[in-house]
């Protein structure tokens, strides 16, 4: 990764991954309202700033999570806008080594090709310096896109779970996606 994109902690040709901050606020929660008819019904990210402040909050001081935000980046320089985001939720060390995966693009972001870079990008950060064995994704039948999108990260389906996560007033299905770093 050239020298001078900044604040990133990884970066490929088109995206870098950060950290969140507390003065992305504005600009987060703004892609996330533009985005709600795509994330409905499977995300709801926050769309407020008081929202946001939590969420980042605990990304960044729950040691059992590591949230990153997807940025556009061109021509070498950092700060391009938000693309989305890639957490890793549920963190487990010792034996396991394992996390659970979240993500969500923003609809100026989606059907780009960002998020299969993006992807990738976390993947060799968590299986490289996180230090992790396995990365979990639960989704839900029919967000196709999202399928699709660890599908090309070459995660395996794992199993069903009925009733896994109560999500928008409902339980819903998921299907079970996991990947597993080098040995």
């Amino acid at each position: 990764m050239p020298d001078d994109l900044g604040r990133y902690l990884t970066a490929g040709p088109r995206v870098g991954l950060r950290p969140f901050s507390p003065d992305d606020a504005e600009e987060f929660t703004a892609r996330a309202r533009e985005s709600g008819e795509l994330h409905r019904p499977w995300l709801f990210p926050p769309s407020t700033p008081e929202a946001y402040a939590a969420y980042a909050g605990a990304l960044i001081e729950d040691p059992a999570r590591a949230g990153f935000l997807v940025c556009e980046h061109a021509e070498g320089v950092a700060g391009g806008r938000i693309a989305g985001f890639v957490n890793i939720n549920n963190i487990v060390r010792g034996a396991f080594r394992s996390g659970a995966l979240g993500y969500g693009a923003f609809a100026h972001a989606a059907g780009r090709g960002l998020f299969t870079e993006a992807l990738g990008l976390l993947l060799a950060y968590a299986f490289g310096p996180l230090e992790l064995h396995r990365l979990e994704a639960n989704i839900q039948p029919g967000n196709t896109a999202s399928r699709a999108l660890v599908q090309r990260a070459g995660f395996r389906l794992e199993g069903f779970s009925p009733a896994m996560l109560f999500i928008d007033g409902a339980w819903r299905d998921h299907e079970r996606w996991a990947v597993t770093g080098p040995s």
